[in-house]
């Protein structure tokens, strides 16, 4: 796999793709990480919030994360929308 990368025959699209890759090639089993990537690509786009809050949840309660910096990765993945409106929410308390 390095002599590969060295020579520029290995072509990913996402890191994703090459952090899996990469986990078979060597045997690491380090899935808590996985998860936190995991946690960090998924999006809200079209899913209705009780949807995406569940699956976030499963998601978090495999990884490492776990509050502030839990909250922080789901707020930056619900829908703009939404998070827009929580903001103006916020600061009209």
């Amino acid at each position: 796999m390095i002599e590969d990368l060295k020579s520029g025959n290995l072509s990913y699209t996402t890191v994703e793709e090459f952090l899996l890759d990469l986990k078979k090639e060597f045997g690491r089993r380090d899935d808590k990480i996985m998860k936190v990537a995991e946690l960090k690509k998924i999006e809200q786009e079209d899913k209705i919030m009780k949807e995406f809050v569940q699956k976030s949840k499963r998601i978090a309660q495999e990884s490492i994360y776990e509050g502030r910096p839990l909250v922080k990765e789901f707020k930056k993945s619900i829908n703009r929308v939404i998070r827009q409106k929580l903001m103006e929410s916020e600061y009209s308390l």
